[in-house]
């Protein structure tokens, strides 16, 4: 650029990054800020390997001189062509995430809003459907995943980077609201089943996704405690104890992972009741728990509103973009307020 630029007054240099590289292990890869730029830089090269083994069955290959590669790449229109910019993605274009969860409730809609703001998301969930949800769109993949199984996560997690190259953020939301017990009849089985999945399972997939978060892009972690950690509730022991360890993990998270810049916080919802966490049943018995009607327990919070699971992945969203790059290690509710928390 800097031995042509003077006989194109005016011209501005473009992004010099490399689009294709060539390694001798893994093949040909491509890059670019939205999956269908790299697969246009795919198609274009596999001609251009064509193109140069055809040349050298033909006696051989030369490329073009360097002043004539100049005028093709910067000639008026192309570099008019080339210097528009894409559509404002919120600072999530190019950017890779995790949802866990993904199928169903806060996890679907956090998938949804990352996706709505240009944000490449792979989607895990034990349920398969997770696997057809926004199959339409190139961004999105969705992979089931029994986040228990520690062999099935690093396999996904493999999948992920192989085709996306990389993680930027994790949205660990994956939960279960298991049936009501006080701490004296909770036996082991209920116990270790619990807090295998509201607790260890957020360990594993952190484990396996931080060596990536290492050398993410803007890296950001943002885990999905609950209400019940400033406030537990009577009956939800195991539920209450995980995610208050998994609020500690993440404290410790945020103090173990700024060395390499990735923020880790915690947003803490109550009353999500469009999930799959609750159903009829659930709802009624935890009512029952606190002396109160159905539309009485639901509306149990200072504002009387509901949140829904867009409130939270909107929260989530923000966690996740650069406009908290200055946070890390926080907890915030999202709750309607909680006279008990405030």
């Amino acid at each position: 650029f800097e031995r042509n630029r003077a006989r194109f007054p005016g011209v501005r240099e473009l992004d010099p990054a490399p689009r294709v590289v060539l390694a001798p292990e893994l093949g040909l890869l491509t890059a670019g800020k939205r999956v269908s730029d790299c697969k246009i830089a795919s198609d274009i090269y596999l001609h251009t390997i064509d193109g140069i083994e055809a040349a050298e069955g033909l006696g051989g290959f030369v490329a073009l001189p360097e002043s004539d590669l100049f005028e093709v790449e910067y000639w008026e229109l192309e570099q008019a062509k080339l210097m528009q910019d894409h559509p404002s993605a919120g600072g999530f274009q190019g950017k890779i995430a995790i949802v866990t969860g993904a199928a169903s409730g806060i996890g679907y809609s956090c998938t949804r809003k990352l996706l709505e703001k240009g944000c490449v998301v792979a989607g895990i969930d034990k349920n398969k459907k997770v696997s057809k949800l926004f199959n339409d769109l190139e961004n999105y993949i969705g992979i089931t995943c029994d986040l228990t199984r520690h062999a099935e996560i690093k396999k996904a997690i493999k999948t992920i980077v192989k085709k996306y190259g990389g993680i930027d953020i994790l949205v660990s939301n994956a939960g279960t609201f298991s049936s009501s017990a006080k701490l004296e009849d909770i036996d082991d089985k209920k116990w270790k089943m619990d807090l295998d999945i509201n607790l260890a399972s957020h360990h594993r997939i952190l484990r396996e996704s931080v060596p990536y978060l290492k050398v993410g892009v803007d890296p950001a972690i943002i885990f999905l405690g609950s209400r019940n950690v400033g406030a537990p509730g009577i009956g939800a022991g195991t539920y209450t104890i995980a995610k208050s360890g998994l609020t500690q993990m993440s404290r410790l998270a945020a103090i173990e992972l700024a060395k390499f810049n990735i923020r880790v916080n915690t947003i803490h919802p109550d009353c999500v009741y469009d999930t799959n966490v609750w159903n009829k049943e659930i709802i009624k018995e935890r009512a029952k728990q606190y002396n109160l009607s159905i539309k009485d327990y639901k509306e149990r919070n200072l504002l009387k509103t509901e949140v829904s699971s867009l409130d939270v992945a909107e929260l989530v969203v923000f966690f996740a973009s650069t406009k908290s790059n200055k946070t890390t290690g926080a907890q915030i509710p999202i709750d309607g307020g909680n006279d008990r928390i405030i």
